[in-house]
């Protein structure tokens, strides 16, 4: 008919978008992976593999691959919360409110727990109770590895080794300090030295557990020692003096002492955090690169593919590969590729780690 408007059916297997999955696929790694900007990636589609795409598109595509890993997320934080021992961290994150779901301009935090072979991001409005709770799951039975945030104390003491890297910074401040201050600090760095001295040699297999644990006790007798005698100290309410810092900072230590040594008897758990601080490092290299994000959509693309990537790394899997399949199976509506680790792989982990 004269002027009428027709649309041609498109070919069998073409995805209305106009892009194949390994685009979109790419797309998401050039952003997720290596923290390009919108601009930066359209220009690399264009400058590098000759493929055309506006701003739009280029975010259009990012949200497609984070849909398309929701459920493979998902899996990832279901298996973090049954494991035996997770290592947790947090740091802030900027989430602008361009679609209104952060109308009180809240400072975000991302939360990372981590395992050996699997690592689960959220970004949040909060960095409460509640929120350690949610992610860790309420009825957590494993060990949590952590600094003293107030925010995992939920978790019984019997279930938490406490990072001592982040003990030694406390002991050096104090020793830092001037008076009974400071012979408390130096006398807790002389111990911790001796205590990560033996520590290494466990570790390099020179040294066996059961002698650690006997040289061990004296040390733990030594290093409670020192901070019972600050913690003896009276100090007023709200006293701001240095030494007051001292007091205050020996009886929270003394509150948690049995989360200090869960490493020395049971096999599989670290004396330190690291683990969590190295898994969120290059998320915090995308904060100071990026401002953050603008949107929760943007946030949850940031937080799925920190997941995706960083497990897939822990487990020597091609990134591209495993987002490329994750996107072809939402478009086919088959099953997703799984992010979970083989029980061989499983295995040879915790081969490796005894």
């Amino acid at each position: 008919m004269c002027g009428a408007s027709t649309r041609a059916l498109l070919p069998e297997g073409v995805n209305p978008s106009g892009y194949e999955t390994r685009v979109v696929a790419l797309v998401a790694v050039l952003s997720g992976a290596y923290r390009h900007s919108h601009r930066m990636v359209q220009s690399a589609m264009w400058e590098v593999f000759g493929i055309p795409m506006s701003l739009g598109t280029v975010n259009k595509l990012r949200l497609e691959a984070s849909s398309a890993l929701a459920r493979v997320v998902e899996s990832a934080k279901t298996y973090v919360q049954n494991s035996r021992v997770v290592g947790a961290d947090e740091t802030s994150f900027a989430q602008g409110n361009v679609d209104g779901c952060n109308e009180k301009k809240t400072k975000a935090w991302l939360w990372v727990m981590v395992t050996p072979l699997v690592a689960f991001f959220e970004i949040t409005l909060s960095r409460c109770t509640q929120t350690a709770k949610d992610l860790l799951g309420e009825n957590f039975n494993g060990i949590l590895n952590s600094d003293r945030y107030a925010s995992y104390n939920w978790v019984s003491v019997e279930q938490r080794q406490l990072c001592w890297a982040h003990l030694k910074r406390e002991f050096i401040k104090i020793s830092e300090r001037t008076g009974v201050s400071k012979q408390i600090g130096e006398d807790l760095l002389k111990f911790e030295q001796e205590l990560f001295k033996l520590w290494y040699q466990v570790r390099d297999g020179t040294l066996k557990r059961c002698e650690f644990q006997l040289k061990v006790q004296s040390i733990r007798n030594s290093i409670k020692s020192c901070l019972q005698e600050a913690a003896n100290y009276e100090v007023g309410y709200k006293e701001n003096t240095p030494f007051a810092k001292t007091v205050r900072t020996c009886r929270q230590i003394l509150k948690v002492e049995p989360a200090l040594w869960l490493f020395v008897t049971v096999e599989g758990v670290e004396p330190t955090n690291n683990a969590a601080e190295r898994a969120i490092r290059p998320a915090v290299i995308w904060r100071r690169t990026s401002f953050g994000s603008q949107t929760k959509a943007g946030s949850t693309f940031v937080s799925r593919m920190l997941t995706v990537v960083t497990s897939l790394k822990f487990q020597r899997r091609n990134v591209l590969e495993f987002i490329t399949n994750a996107v072809g199976a939402q478009r086919h509506g088959t099953s997703a590729p799984s992010l979970l680790p083989s029980v061989q792989a499983d295995d040879k982990q915790v081969m490796k780690a005894a």
